[in-house]
């Protein structure tokens, strides 16, 4: 194939795409994943129903290491739509699409409209961006605030050589593009100008634009950006520089700007922040091969090819800035001293770029060896997540498996021939059929093992039991299941850390406690009157293993929970 390649009918195009929309909005529904995700949902439902949009707080106390926008649409989401599961996932949803918009409106600035088809096809359906519209963090919204910047100011660098590109039209684009990279800071912390600012850079000093780094504009976008970050500026100094007799990481005098503007960022990279890691400078190596999937290969090759087309001076590809912005990312997350497999999300945009200009380069007789070797991969997925089903053994296994059976027919009988067409529609099945069992069978088979939902859920249905507020009780266990109570119980909820607490609030009637088994042991032992009122299995779902995926030793894997009446 070559870039005179026409593109796909329209028709094809928009249903593959409502397709891949559909595929990401399986996760919607599926309960909020502990414990991340469901600490993100509690600090912003304490935002929602408090009105007080510059505090964060988790676990009842004062909490610094994400910066305040992710919450601030969350707490918007559920002030629209109550607060549920698709009031804090919508959002992120409608950001995570609105980066495959930017993307086909950056590819198009550059390449023709087949290349720009085939990333936002690549970007709906690699499988760890599907997996973060399920597992919300706040990778969605970086997706969006990375590319739509990278794009507002690529604008701004082609200038007349855009159509209908005026002067005013470039300040509008570069005040989005600031505004944009403002709320990324907002979000994640400064090392977000590394995605947005290295791609420019890059293009700019091998297509021998260099004095772009001299001009003026760029450096009052920078200024710019800054001034779009001063409401996060604002409610750090208001919940910490102001009160230096808070205690934080176990100190006094924590300034939330520092920690903004260096421990979250630059302490996590050389680990010498008050939250550290242990990096692997390959770790990303072999996550991309997962996180990318069913195009990792792809992936690779077209990075390959592109870097060697720079280093012999030789092909060279209509933008640098895809290259430069994930060749960067990749390098500063490989090095960082704290790593986690959804922080390269953020760069999936340029992943597919990268991917879709590899795929489009392509002779007849390669393609037709690449659309076989795809085919096999996700043939391999299909029999992976078929194994699975058969493992598990989820609650609606029948309609799981006529599910699968639905998609191969349909994907096989749509896409048969050996076309660039084919190879996208088969892949799009392949993900919907992978996404489909994920979310609407296995995760809420998992999700029964999520003790703090499924005791939240008892407690609300039960009329007596709900008007009571819940002790989360457990000095080390925050985070296990108390989180995920914490959200969906309808009635308040109070953390305690110790027995007097507990002997204070239980002197004059009992109260109800949520806690393990074996907190609930030790309390009979130190002279507390425990009555046992349910029990709740509990795993940490976000770390499967073999066993618990096994219908036949799942139980030997499981931890309880316990929902308790206590007095002195």
């Amino acid at each position: 194939m070559t870039d005179s390649t026409p593109p796909f009918n329209d028709r094809w195009f928009y249903a593959l795409v409502a397709a891949g929309v559909f595929l990401n909005a399986t996760g919607l529904f599926a309960p909020i994943l502990e414990p991340d995700g469901a600490l993100y949902a509690c600090i912003a439902k304490t935002m929602a129903q408090t009105g007080d949009f510059v505090n964060l707080y988790a676990v009842g106390l004062d909490w610094l290491d994400k910066p305040h926008f992710p919450f601030w649409v969350s707490a918007l989401g559920y002030l629209v739509f109550g607060i549920n599961t698709f009031a804090y996932k919508f959002p992120a949803l409608l950001f995570y699409l609105g980066s495959a918009v930017y993307t086909y409106k950056f590819v198009r600035l550059s390449y023709p409209k087949l290349t720009a088809q085939i990333a936002v096809l690549v970007l709906l359906t690699a499988f760890h961006g599907v997996l973060s519209n399920s597992d919300v963090r706040a990778e969605p919204y970086l997706t969006l605030l990375i590319i739509g910047p990278v794009y507002h100011f690529y604008r701004v660098f082609l200038g007349g050589k855009t159509a209908g590109n005026a002067q005013s039209e470039n300040w509008l684009h570069l005040i989005a593009g600031s505004f944009l990279t403002g709320c990324a800071m907002m979000t994640k912390g400064v090392f977000v100008i590394v995605p947005i600012g290295a791609g420019l850079g890059l293009h700019w000093l091998l297509t021998g634009n260099w004095r772009e780094l001299l001009k003026p504009r760029w450096y009052l976008a920078v200024l710019l950006s800054f001034v779009f970050t001063l409401p996060e500026i604002y409610c750090l100094y208001a919940q910490f520089d102001s009160h230096p007799e808070k205690v934080i990481f176990g100190s006094t005098g924590v300034s939330g700007i520092r920690f903004f503007f260096w421990d979250s960022q630059f302490g996590r990279f050389f680990n010498t922040g008050p939250i550290k890691g242990a990096g692997d400078k390959f770790f990303f190596v072999h996550t991309l091969l997962w996180a990318f999937l069913p195009w990792s290969l792809p992936l690779y090759i077209g990075v390959g090819k592109a870097v060697i087309g720079i280093v012999k001076r030789r092909d060279p590809c209509p933008e640098y800035v895809s290259l430069g912005s994930g060749l960067a990312t990749f390098a500063l997350f490989s090095l960082s001293g704290f790593q986690l497999p959804h922080y390269i999300n953020i760069v999936f945009p340029f992943y597919a770029v990268l991917t879709a200009q590899f795929l489009v380069s392509l002779n007849p007789t390669n393609l037709r060896r690449w659309i076989t070797g795809q085919t096999v991969i996700g043939c391999l997925l299909v029999v992976l997540i078929v194994a699975l089903l058969v493992v598990v053994r989820p609650t609606h296994l029948g309609i799981a498996l006529v599910w699968v059976l639905v998609i191969v027919f349909a994907t096989f009988t749509l896409f048969r021939q050996n076309t660039m067409l084919s190879l996208l529609g088969r892949m799009v099945g392949t993900m919907l059929l992978v996404a489909g069992v994920l979310n609407l069978f296995l995760y809420p088979t998992f999700m029964q093992y999520q003790a703090g939902l499924t005791a939240a859920e008892f407690v609300n249905d039960q009329p007596k039991l709900a008007q009571r507020p819940t002790l989360l009780y457990g000095p080390d266990t925050f985070g296990e299941s108390s989180w995920s109570y914490e959200f969906y119980a309808h009635a308040p909820t109070q953390y305690v850390r110790d027995d007097s607490v507990l002997r204070q609030l239980s002197s004059r009637q009992s109260v109800q406690v949520f806690t393990t088994s074996t907190y609930a042991d030790s309390l009979e032992v130190r002279g507390f009157h425990v009555r046992r009122m349910a029990i709740f299995p509990y795993f940490h779902i976000s770390q499967l293993t073999g066993d618990f995926l096994n219908y036949n030793t799942r139980a030997t894997t499981l931890k309880p929970y316990v929902l308790l009446d206590v007095r002195r």
